[in-house]
């Protein structure tokens, strides 16, 4: 015979189950750090909107710390200054980190001697930047008792730092690079490349008079025109052959002539049509 359900114990069971949700939720928005609740926490400098969230990784040497205005840092992420705690590293900051960066859940940011990263970098979960590494040049030694080399590192604005991606000592990583996931990085990356590998080579480069080499393969997202609906958004997905013919033929007709920049295209007036092409399709209410 089928077992009879307990529906009592069913019941109980739901109501503890959002019990718990509901009170982890009230403890992760507790326990997170920002610059009007640090908590035990006392960054050297700590900008506005910054959060850590909660539960913490590792953190010390926080007064030789500065985060900037509008940061995201994730779960467990470690943020260390000095080889340990209650060191004095002098005046000046070990660890920067500009505006806007986001520090995925369980990376580490290890700075034993200077380490910067710039504005708007986007790191994926479980990235390690370090700018100490083991030296191994006594064979006799065992190796975590030899006196490790520290190296600063420099990570440029704009970068975007994939899964899982190994930042090395003395690395100086340009401005919007992108570090594929698994990349082990060290030394120099210029401006607008594209690393992948262990060691990490360069893929992919821009450069002003060749633009991408070797070229994308995939043409570049087109930003969503200003004043543009939801509405519209979705009545896009319901459109068919002969609509999106339509369109191309008004965008045809809208296209630039020989006696127009080019540059008309991306102006607010242009954004404008595109709009109103886009509200005829939206559903009659």
């Amino acid at each position: 015979m089928p077992k009879r359900k307990n529906t009592f114990s069913s019941w109980r069971r739901r109501l503890a189950q959002r019990a718990v949700h509901a009170g982890w939720a009230w403890v992760q928005r507790t326990g997170s750090v920002t610059a009007e609740h640090p908590g035990r926490l006392r960054f050297g400098a700590m900008g506005t909107g910054t959060r850590l969230a909660f539960p913490l990784g590792t953190v010390f040497g926080e007064p030789w710390i500065h985060l900037g205005s509008h940061c995201i840092v994730g779960e467990q992420v470690t943020l260390t200054a000095g080889l340990m705690p209650d060191l004095d590293l002098g005046p000046e900051p070990i660890l920067r980190i500009g505006d806007g960066v986001v520090l995925g859940r369980g990376s580490h940011v290890i700075a034993d001697t200077t380490v910067t990263i710039g504005s708007d970098c986007y790191f994926g979960p479980y990235v390690y930047v370090t700018s100490t590494n083991h030296s191994y040049d006594d064979p006799h030694e065992p190796i975590g008792r030899q006196w490790p080399r520290m190296e600063p590192v420099e990570i440029g604005p704009g970068c975007w730092i994939g899964t899982g991606a190994v930042i090395l000592p003395g690395a100086r990583i340009g401005r919007n690079v992108v570090v594929a996931a698994g990349a082990v990085v060290r030394g120099e990356v210029p401006d607008h490349a594209v690393v992948a590998g262990a060691p990490a080579r360069v893929v992919r480069r821009w450069t002003p008079d060749e633009g991408w080499q070797p070229p994308l393969r995939t043409p570049a997202p087109v930003p969503i025109p200003d004043g543009v609906t939801p509405d519209q958004l979705l009545a896009l997905a319901d459109l068919d052959e002969e609509a999106v013919a339509r369109l191309a033929e008004l965008d045809a007709e809208s296209a630039p002539g020989p006696g127009c920049g080019a540059e008309t295209a991306g102006t607010p007036a242009a954004s404008g049509q595109a709009g109103q092409r886009l509200a005829e399709l939206e559903p009659e209410s």
